[in-house]
């Protein structure tokens, strides 16, 4: 999957995000996963082998030949039955699955990272985790300079997730920064 994504100039999260998405998942107990923004299922994967027998992951995925590549990666490493796959757009998918998911993980085009802190909170459970990769978007959204749609996207996402009152978030420095947001129980 790495080579393939190298010959496409293809993101994926890479091996030191999916190793973090794999600790993610062990630590909080996930059952039930939430990706915005699939690709052809590389961090899919991760999560899919860090899940218990009973566990799952919903993949979301404009793409239909892409979901149909994580569908086959997923086969051929004996996880599929660990996978659902919804074909279009991760949000509006989102909006038609009911919760509560142990873990949300936010890969959608960078523009649209505002609209998925709300539907995410609300779809998590007390303690579940709003993972998001490129938090730090190689830098962009510390310049004032850089107004771009997908650096605005991020910025503006990043101020949300700090603000929310549901949440408590850290970004961590690891490849491009991963937020990581733990939705508040009501006592906290």
């Amino acid at each position: 999957m790495e080579r393939l994504a190298a010959e496409r100039d293809f993101p994926i999260v890479g091996p030191q995000v999916g190793a973090l998405l794999a600790v993610l998942t062990r630590a909080v107990g996930a059952r039930r996963i939430l990706e915005l923004g699939s690709g052809f299922g590389y961090s899919a994967l991760w999560f899919a082998r860090s899940l218990p027998v009973d566990g799952t992951v919903q993949l979301t995925e404009f793409s239909p030949a892409a979901l149909d590549e994580a569908r086959v990666f997923l086969e051929r490493a004996g996880l599929v039955h660990k996978a659902r796959f919804h074909e279009g757009d991760g949000l509006a998918t989102a909006s038609e699955l009911s919760g509560p998911f142990d873990i949300v993980f936010n890969d959608v085009d960078k523009e649209h990272y505002p609209e998925v802190v709300a539907p995410a909170v609300a779809l998590l459970r007390p303690g579940g985790l709003l993972v998001t990769d490129n938090a730090l978007w190689y830098g962009k959204p510390a310049d004032p300079r850089v107004t771009d749609e997908a650096t605005e996207g991020v910025r503006e996402y990043n101020r949300r997730i700090f603000a929310h009152p549901e949440l408590l978030t850290v970004i961590l420095p690891v490849r491009d920064g991963v937020a990581l947001s733990i939705k508040r129980d009501q006592a906290s």
